[in-house]
């Protein structure tokens, strides 16, 4: 247990430590060519004038792990078999891009490898509960804990870093995966080394399903590694950023915005900036990666998305201090250019305007709880997603994050929003003065009121008791039910109270056996110095899934009841323009990312949106539409100042100073 808890005390003391690397200073275009075997061959001339006519300043090239894209002297490391002769792809595509000022990330894969490591190393390998290793088109998966990862990998790193002066590396598919690539399970790992770890850490032996043990057992195993990593990057290459999917150890946070035939709908058209927002307020001082991915699904890699969908995602990026980034598969040579057609105008936008896209940081005055990191409890999905639509429909400035480290650094909001997790620290703050709005049938960590029983999921109705509160409900006494929810102890005069579930068929008996109860449906009271608001029911979930106004309007109401000072920006904007408010070098920008030709499964041309007004609390003298290429006049009044874009294409970006 002491060893656990200084391993986890180490890995969040490191989460922390961000370096002020190129990718914290500059603006970010960055460009990932997925290499296939065949692309050994390719022309790093030809590939180099391509990303620099597109604007693109950073590359993700193919270094090695699975395969070597370089002429690797490494130990069980092998070179493309279509690599000609004599010629170091990586190398002369490292020159050929660093001539035209454009930095160069190596890609790693090392989470497979061919027939031959395994046949002379098997103890390194993941082991199905068979025993049998885990085998796809020919390549077997290799096990986080294993030699593999903990010794020899880190040697074929060693020789690229002292070959290659790299601006970066990146890792896929980092540490056990739980799936191969068609999506089938692969159980937990069952070799030698994982058995022995888990026993030593815990006593027993390794569960045969995943539990809260294993999921912090497989959490710890792959952070220990990227210390390693980390450490080794930053001794061979000191100015290297790392990069991979996990925040801790790494200088920059990758993520990716994708799509899946077998995929639940409804579309997540916030998919970009959920992640940017999250990685960014999470860990301010790292960067976030968040890969455009253009394809449809595995199956179909040449077949592209609706191109407003890629041009959505790439805006949302940089919208929210990320970078812009894009992945293809192969080299820019595609045989459908949908993507590239898509992008291309884009960067070059980037690139002529710069100075507005790097160190920005939120200056959003709301903050939404993300699923909490470094834990395998449950998290409702949905709920977080209701959440995050509604305050971006509502053109509530929020910032995301996973974790407390906000309460640690001083970040000062108007309002926290606990999605499904309300951690026991939030105490302490709402009684020093904070005000949190809980939304989940989810109990929070802490004495919040007291719980008479759970109800399993209830077909009922919530009855509005108090109209006065709930100005967005006035046309409207009842909200539909449809999901957990926490009885509370009945209060004198309750704001919302349950109507429980009652016959609904045939038409002459619905509801004839309906009856009122005081069970309260909403619990909002002072708290110390604060201010607490529980709506002890999945309303996130049920405003996701079905969009009701009575959902949407008692969350509106509720929010406006907790933000004492009012909102930090009032708007006209349609529901479907996404605004994010930014800090950089003194000044603030406004993103408006118009999704207005999102419907269903397609993304169209936006609709432009034309005399949207802002008025935002701050005063500033000057305000310019960058885009539109217009001085727009900036009035104050009180704390507010207030201006007007004449349209909103797909894009715009407004400066105040």
């Amino acid at each position: 247990m002491k060893k656990r808890l200084l391993t986890l005390l180490v890995g969040a003391a490191v989460v922390g430590a961000a370096r002020d690397g190129w990718w914290m200073r500059e603006p970010i275009r960055w460009v990932q060519t997925n290499l296939r075997l065949t692309d050994a061959a390719l022309d790093p001339v030809r590939l180099a004038g391509q990303l620099a006519d597109f604007k693109a300043n950073v590359l993700l090239f193919g270094m090695g792990g699975i395969v070597a894209f370089y002429p690797t002297r490494a130990e069980y490391h092998y070179a493309s078999p279509h690599m000609p002769a004599g010629r170091d792809t990586f190398g002369e595509m490292l020159r050929q891009a660093h001539a035209r000022g454009i930095r160069v990330v190596g890609r790693f894969d090392l989470s497979k490898t061919p027939k031959a490591v395994y046949d002379a190393h098997p103890e390194w390998f993941f082991r199905r509960a068979s025993g049998e290793p885990v085998v796809y088109n020919g390549l077997y998966s290799t096990c986080i804990n294993g030699g593999w990862y903990r010794g020899h990998a880190l040697k074929i790193l060693a020789e690229a870093l002292e070959r290659y002066d790299v601006d970066g590396l990146f890792f896929n598919m980092f540490g056990n995966q739980s799936t191969d690539y068609s999506g089938r399970p692969v159980g937990i790992c069952q070799c030698g080394e994982c058995k022995r770890r888990f026993r030593e850490r815990y006593g027993r032996e390794l569960p045969v399903q995943p539990d809260a043990d294993y999921r912090q057992f497989m959490f710890d195993s792959s952070r220990e590694v990227a210390a390693e990593i980390a450490k080794l990057i930053r001794a061979k290459r000191p100015k290297a950023g790392f990069f991979t999917y996990i925040q801790e150890h790494t200088d920059g946070i990758m993520s990716e915005s994708n799509t899946a035939v077998a995929r639940p709908l409804p579309l997540w058209p916030y998919a970009s900036s959920d992640n940017v927002n999250r990685a960014r307020n999470s860990q301010p001082g790292k960067m976030a990666v968040n890969l455009c991915m253009p394809f449809v699904d595995f199956p179909w890699r040449f077949a592209t998305v609706p191109p407003r969908e890629i041009a959505i995602r790439l805006w949302q990026n940089v919208a929210h201090g990320g970078a812009a980034a894009l992945n293809m598969h192969g080299t820019m040579d595609q045989q459908d250019g949908q993507a590239l057609a898509a992008a291309r105008p884009i960067y070059r936008w980037l690139a002529e305007n710069e100075q507005y896209y790097a160190g920005q940081e939120s200056a959003a005055r709301v903050l939404l709880l993300g699923r909490p990191h470094r834990s395998g409890r449950g998290f409702s999905q949905s709920a977080y997603r209701g959440l995050f639509r509604l305050l971006t429909e509502e053109h509530v400035p929020f910032a995301v994050a996973d974790n407390l480290e906000w309460m640690k650094d001083g970040r000062a909001f108007d309002l926290v929003i606990a999605a499904d997790w309300a951690p026991a620290e939030l105490d302490g703050y709402i009684r020093a003065g904070g005000r949190v709005l809980i939304a989940s049938a989810q109990a929070p960590e802490f004495a919040a009121g007291a719980i008479v029983r759970r109800w399993p999921k209830t077909q009922g109705y919530m009855r509005v008791r108090e109209p006065s509160l709930f100005p967005s409900l006035k046309s409207t006494s009842l909200l539909m039910l449809n999901s957990e929810y926490v009885e509370l102890e009945p209060e004198a005069k309750p704001l919302l109270t349950l109507i429980p579930p009652s016959m609904f068929g045939p038409p002459e008996k619905v509801h004839v056996d309906q009856v009122e109860t005081n069970k309260p449906g909403l619990l909002l009271r002072g708290l110390g110095r604060g201010r607490l608001g529980w709506v002890p029911w999945d309303i996130g979930s049920l405003y996701y899934q079905h969009s009701l106004a009575a959902h949407g309007g008692l969350l509106r109401d509720l929010i406006d009841h907790l933000l004492a000072a009012g909102r930090q920006m009032r708007t006209n904007a349609h529901p479907l323009v996404e605004i994010s408010v930014m800090r950089q070098k003194g000044r603030t920008l406004l993103h408006f990312v118009n999704l207005s030709g999102h419907a269903d499964t397609a993304y169209f041309e936006a609709v432009p949106m034309r005399d949207v007004r802002v008025e935002l609390r701050g005063r500033f003298s000057r305000a310019r539409a960058v885009r539109g290429g217009q001085t727009l006049a900036a009035a104050a009044s009180g704390e507010y100042t207030a201006f007007t874009v004449p349209v909103v294409g797909n894009y715009e970006l407004v400066v105040l100073e």
